[in-house]
């Protein structure tokens, strides 16, 4: 189980281990819980016979210096293929990682950059088909626009076991009109 770090004013910072959990609850730095999801950490035994027990929530919002994330989501292949659901933009499968490409909606060596705007997963078959054309000179169509992941999107695309509270609070910050499959992060495909 990963911790999702938020800071005072409820930005999500990081996914932290139980440990770096337990340090922030130890440093008396949590300033509140979300979700339901606990992990009860046990210590030792005191001389009275009681063991000491540490209970973390999910999700922890901690003191110290708020500083906006950079809001910018690295562009890779891991974090492509999941934004798209490693489906096809083009024919709609599903496909395993190794059978996905990066294609480039307006290929770039037509000036097409490398953006999250203008990157779509696609199969090797109709990127092959696509080669250096637009999906409209190729006579092809994209089953879903591209878009920037947001702050909350980009810590979804981080993590590969996100817990079903920690999904909530995350999914309740997605941008207008995007699901993602799987949202119990069971999406082991190309494992």
């Amino acid at each position: 189980m990963l911790v999702l770090r938020l800071n005072k004013s409820g930005l999500p910072q990081a996914w932290i281990t139980l440990e770096e959990a337990a340090k922030y609850y130890s440093q008396d730095r949590v300033l509140f819980e979300l979700g339901e999801s606990k992990r009860v950490l046990r210590g030792g035994w005191n001389n009275q016979g009681f063991q000491s027990r540490l209970t973390l929530s999910s999700i922890i919002g901690c003191d110290g210096k708020v500083t906006p994330p950079s809001g910018k989501v690295p562009l890779n292949n891991r974090y492509l293929f999941r934004r798209d659901n490693y489906l096809c933009m083009y024919c709609g499968q599903k496909f395993r990682i190794p059978e996905l490409t990066r294609d480039h909606i307006i290929p770039r060596a037509k000036g097409g950059r490398d953006t999250w705007t203008n990157c779509a997963s696609a199969c090797n078959r109709c990127n092959c088909f696509k080669a250096d054309r637009t999906p409209e000179e190729a006579g092809l169509s994209l089953i879903a626009v591209p878009f920037t992941p947001n702050i909350y999107e980009r810590f979804y695309l981080m993590n590969r076991r996100i817990l079903s509270d920690q999904m909530v609070f995350l999914g309740s910050h997605f941008s207008k009109n995007r699901t993602w499959e799987n949202v119990n992060n069971k999406d082991n495909v190309g494992s």
